[in-house]
């Protein structure tokens, strides 16, 4: 079965899994010249070319570049025939000889660094590796836009030299933007965490890193705005369930309540299509509600194409309409069926807006019996085609770019390259506690060190899945032993730590050591693509494995949690002889650098949770195919995420220590806000808990304003200690006291600013207020409320109220003003309004 070989790419898609040097190249290009890094292959419509073929390039209007990309597309597209068309359809395009159109995979990966999954992408002797930078869950930690967006500059441009040389496309199917609403979900090393506001700032700042043509980032036509690479935004959506208890993405209908949906599991895409301009939405495998989510009207075209206006092409998840057909049994969908219900998932002027592309063979297998079974209009292919290749055409694909004509070995592995994987890692690694300032490690003090634990040697397990071949590897026990003597003991055969036996030899080498760091967690055989979790603990005898080794050690114990998931790592953080705690996430190839150079105090640790870290009994209390975010009280389940879970957390969202101290003062604040309505626009109604005061405009409907309230506040941070660091500045908004059923607090900004010691630096925010202060009520309207609503910094560090006052339209003239119920005391009040 096709599921069975896309699962197998997936989960043994680490370094050791490579793509034969005879897989099929993306262009029928011509010999590499090795000398000076570059490919003779040039563009589609080069005139040498094409006079190669055969062909007079002047004679194909897509040639031609003095018409629009609309023009060009549709001229490809008419000199088709059907059965050429199809073959368009899939993932690996065939293409036309005899109009010189020629093959292209569009599969191609980028997650955190040009990777071998998928066929359009490959690594040899030419070009043996690409930078591996950390996964997505640890540079989220980092909570910097300049370096995720510096992130995907980078992996574009290595991308974009192999496609030079022949060894890569352009279109690349990352990031994923979904949210990690359970924290089972094996696929949380993929994402950037748990808050909708936080996934979709991580997806638009890495999204224009990898598209955005210098110069051309604010080009007024969208449809031709050049690319560097193609991006891709998955998996659309309420995705967040792969292998549970049996319950698998292939069968699972994901039932969502339109307020979740709104508020949660959309939010991302929108960002990434409104503030990214991605060029690509891929759609899952799941079903949303009893629908497949690649055969939806709603979500493809209403929601993508309509509310949004995304400028690009629609994919299906790897071999998604065969698993409408025998997954999900799809309204008992013939091949042919499914094929047009993917084509036909929305219309405009009868003109098919549903998915364009096929990982798969469906649509190039079975859409000419669709069409020759009156199943779907011959017009609904020129449509998604036309989407194709508009986009190809963005990317220079027919007629060149020559910005990045030169790119090629020189720019893939680059020092500036691997620097920035290390500097990734290091500012994403979060201390979780440091007993009487342990750390950092004085290395003038320690000479021996032991470094003991499954993950001390640790390679592959650091650049998690969707990893190529690393540039190269600095192990934590290659960088810890650049500082001095080093015994090194595993401790346990594997994460999976299935027996004791390897726990003695650690501790023994902790008797004699000045310090001793323990590196332990998780990895792809624990969490990943198609393996969800059942606990939140360390595996086997990996608990128990510490605890021994801290009890006898003589000097210091560092604790390092190679994981992307939360772990309970509650006896840890109890134990007084466990000096020090690091997460480390999958910090990438040169994570080992990066995570000693936290230890030696070469670099102050700024990183903050993007997980909650729940104890261990959280997944006791609901089930993972539970989809409300909200709590069910009829049911016992807590809620989900920081934003609507109260329980105890071993740590919560947002927390990180620091080697120094950082005081704020809040230097200028905005604290109302007055909104005035028109006559057409109305209060709305909200639910508050009972004997709550309710104001007499609660709340109007956020799509009824313009839109142009802002609020902004100063802080000043203050580095009151004797390193210099960065510190993460994360603004929360709360809703006003009293209404029912909403979110404790939300993310509603934040940044990374570097002080050194002594120093002070001001930080400004500017909110929207309809972006910052709105919520989502469960008829699924989104509301601004009146009311005074909270802005807090961190943990309520600095916090200050800010009033809304909505002011209902009201007719001019004289209105009685009452007191009491017999109206003892009354009064004339002169409202008068300008005509607005």
């Amino acid at each position: 079965m096709a599921i069975n070989i896309v699962t197998f790419l997936v989960c043994f898609s680490v370094a050791s899994f490579v793509i034969s040097s005879n897989a099929r190249r993306v262009l029928d290009s011509k010999n590499v010249d090795r000398n000076n890094g570059g490919s003779n292959f040039t563009h589609v419509c080069d005139p040498s070319r094409f006079s190669d073929l055969g062909l007079d390039v002047s004679t194909f209007g897509f040639c031609d570049s003095k018409l629009s990309y609309d023009d060009r597309a549709k001229d490809l597209v008419d000199r088709m025939t059907l059965a050429e068309k199809v073959k368009q359809l899939g993932n690996s395009a065939k293409g036309v000889p005899r109009l010189g159109l020629p093959k292209y995979e569009w599969w191609s990966e980028a997650l955190h660094g040009v990777s071998n999954v998928g066929p359009g992408t490959y690594f040899d002797d030419l070009i043996p590796g690409a930078t591996s930078f950390p996964t997505v869950i640890l540079t989220t930690a980092a909570f910097n836009e300049s370096l995720w967006k510096q992130i995907g500059q980078a992996v574009s441009t290595e991308a974009r030299a192999m496609y030079n040389l022949g060894r890569a496309g352009l279109t690349y199917w990352s990031p994923n933007v979904n949210v990690v609403r359970d924290p089972r979900w094996g696929r949380a090393t993929e994402t950037p965490g748990e808050d909708p506001y936080v996934v979709g700032v991580y997806a638009s700042n890495y999204v224009r890193g990898l598209q955005d043509v210098e110069g051309t980032e604010n080009a007024t036509d969208l449809n031709s705005r050049p690319l560097k690479v193609s991006s891709c935004c998955k998996h659309y959506v309420a995705y967040d369930v792969d292998n549970w208890l049996g319950v698998d993405r292939y069968h699972f209908d994901a039932r969502v309540t339109e307020q979740d949906m709104a508020e949660t599991f959309l939010k991302p895409f929108e960002m990434c299509i409104k503030d990214g301009d991605v060029s690509s939405v891929m759609c899952s495998y799941n079903r949303v509600n009893g629908i497949p989510t690649c055969a939806d009207p709603k979500l493809l075209k209403e929601t993508i194409r309509g509310d949004w206006d995304l400028h690009g092409y629609i994919v299906s998840d790897c071999d998604s309409l065969e698993v409408m057909v025998n997954g999900h049994k799809w309204l008992g969908d013939t091949k042919e069926d499914a094929a047009a219900q993917a084509l036909k998932a929305g219309y405009s002027m009868l003109i098919a807006l549903g998915m364009d592309l096929d990982c798969g063979v469906y649509y190039t297998n079975f859409t000419q019996n669709s069409v020759r079974q009156g199943k779907v209009k011959e017009v609904e292919i020129d449509r998604s085609l036309k989407n194709l290749y508009v986009v190809l055409m963005r990317l220079g694909f027919f007629d060149g770019n020559p910005t990045f004509k030169s790119l090629g070995k020189k720019d893939v592995c680059s020092k500036q390259h691997i620097e920035l994987a290390t500097e990734a890692a290091r500012e994403g690694i979060v201390l979780l506690k440091n007993v009487n300032e342990t750390l950092p490690l004085k290395s003038k003090k320690i000479k021996k060190l032991a470094v003991v634990g499954p993950h001390a040697n640790a390679t592959a397990a650091m650049i998690g899945n969707y990893a190529g071949i690393p540039c190269q590897f600095t192990s934590p026990l290659d960088a810890f032993s650049s500082y001095g003597e080093v015994k090194y003991e595993m401790g346990c055969d594997g994460v999976a730590c299935a027996n004791d036996s390897l726990i003695f030899p650690a501790m023994k080498a902790a008797k004699h050591a000045d310090a001793t760091i323990i590196f332990a967690g998780l990895d792809l055989t624990v969490e990943a693509e198609s393996l969800d979790r059942v606990d939140l603990l360390l595996p086997g005898y990996q608990t128990q494995f510490i605890n021994q080794v801290a009890q006898v050690s003589k000097g210091p114990v560092i604790l390092v949690i190679m994981s992307a998931g939360g772990v309970d790592i509650s006896f840890a953080k109890q134990n007084d002889n466990i000096n020090a705690i690091l997460w480390a996430g999958y910090p990438g190839e040169e994570g080992g650098r990066a995570i000693a150079d936290v230890a030696f105090g070469h670099y102050n640790p700024g990183g903050r949770l993007p997980l909650t870290w729940y104890e261990a009994g959280y997944v006791d209390m609901l089930p993972m195919t539970s989809m409300k975010l909200r709590p069910i009280d009829s049911l016992g389940y807590p809620g989900r995420t920081y934003k609507f879970y109260n329980g105890s957390t071993v740590y919560p969202f947002g927390y990180g220590l620091s080697y120094t101290q950082f005081n704020y003062t809040l230097r200028s604040a905005q604290r109302s806000l007055d909104v005035k309505l028109r006559k057409s626009q109305h209060c709305r109604d909200i639910e508050y808990k009972d004997s709550e005061y309710t104001p007499p405009c609660p709340s109007v409907l956020i799509d009824d304003l313009e839109c142009n309230h802002e609020f902004g506040f100063g802080v000043e941070v203050k580095n009151v200690g004797k390193r210099d660091g960065s510190e993460v500045i994360i603004v929360y908004s709360k809703p006003p006291n009293g209404i029912a059923a909403t979110h404790a607090k939300q993310v509603i900004g934040f940044k990374r600013v570097f002080v050194k010691a002594g120093k002070s630096e001001t930080v400004n925010f500017m909110f929207n207020a309809c972006k910052s202060l709105g919520l989502v009520n469960y008829n699924a309207y989104n509301l601004l409320t009146s009311g005074r609503h909270t802005i807090s910094i961190g943990d309520d560090v600095v916090s200050f109220p800010i009033q809304v006052n909505i002011k209902d339209f009201l007719p001019s003239g004289i209105h009685a003003i009452m007191v009491g119920e017999d109206h003892g005391i009354s009064f004339p009040l002169q409202i008068n309004f300008e005509t607005r």
